[in-house]
């Protein structure tokens, strides 16, 4: 099978212009849909900016560093143990592995490569940080089979992909915990709402294939489902920022975030699948609206 652009690609030149096994490992570590690897990062940058580490920009640096690296190696993962399902799927059938344009030991490599990239990030924490950000790399292995066992897998994906808060939080401090909890909490249900949104564009597939999502379990009531989902986490981020700093001023740093939560709701069109991948991507502004929100209740 030739290599494809595939539809969600955002920088189609740029990749275009790559030569065709550089393209595949790109396309592989999927960067060139740097959507992932914000949605990622934001967390990281919630846990340190809300626990008053705004001095650190180099752990931000290093933490964007780290989302990008790691979530390649992620996807990486997911497509060495979704091969076959991929080839099932019309949105994932050209991918490098399951199009046999690149081999799983070749994959595995690339997936080294980039774990070391991240190794390197890792080293930059202090070490209880460190032993924090190794705890997710169980649940980062689990991830992909929990399709194949349950119906709402974006639960574990909220679990992996928001463990940047913990991270974040304890490489800078280690007090008020309770706060910390809501916020990652807060964000797993966001995590949640967004993959949803997401799922919408491969529910037929997924339900030929026989695996499950979150918007195939909704059914006809994702658009209320994801309201649910937005809502908690609008709520549990209200709660840390209470727990740090009980005044109800500090609640209106969240309003923002919410306005453009409530835009995504309100703008959902199931079965449309580009209005949910548009969607979806505008949670990277979602991501740095909570991230200024952090700042501001942190730093005062």
């Amino acid at each position: 099978m030739t290599a494809e652009i595939v539809p969600d690609t955002e920088h189609r030149g740029l990749v275009a212009a790559l030569p065709q096994p550089w393209r595949d490992y790109a396309q592989l570590a999927r960067f060139d849909r740097p959507i992932g690897w914000w949605l990622l990062f934001w967390p990281c940058a919630w846990g340190l900016l809300l626990a008053g580490g705004e001095a650190r920009w180099d752990l931000l640096l290093w933490f964007l560093l780290g989302s990008i690296a790691m979530r390649g190696a992620g996807c990486v993962y997911n497509d060495i143990v979704d091969a076959d399902i991929d080839r099932q799927v019309t949105r994932t059938a050209s991918r490098p592995i399951a199009a046999g344009r690149v081999s799983k030991r070749a994959a595995w490599a690339w997936l080294i490569g980039l774990c070391l990239i991240g190794l390197v990030v890792l080293l930059q924490l202090r070490w209880e940080a460190q032993l924090v950000a190794l705890g997710s790399l169980a649940l980062v292995a689990v991830y992909p089979f929990m399709k194949r066992i349950t119906g709402f897998p974006q639960a574990w994906l909220g679990l992996v992909f928001t463990w940047g808060v913990p991270v974040g939080w304890i490489a800078v401090s280690d007090w008020n915990l309770g706060a910390m909890a809501a916020l990652y909490a807060g964000a797993v249900l966001w995590c949640v709402g967004y993959d949803t949104i997401y799922a919408c564009q491969d529910r037929e597939d997924d339900a030929l294939v026989g695996i499950g999502s979150s918007a195939l379990t909704l059914g006809r009531h994702v658009q209320a489902g994801v309201a649910a989902f937005y809502a908690g986490a609008l709520a549990l981020w209200a709660l840390a920022f209470w727990l740090l700093r009980p005044d109800w001023l500090a609640l209106l740093a969240l309003l923002p975030a919410a306005l453009h939560l409530g835009w995504q709701i309100l703008t959902l069109e199931d079965g449309n699948a580009d209005n949910a991948l548009a969607r979806f991507r505008a949670n990277r502004t979602t991501g740095l609206l909570v991230a200024l929100a952090c700042w501001v209740v942190g730093n005062a």
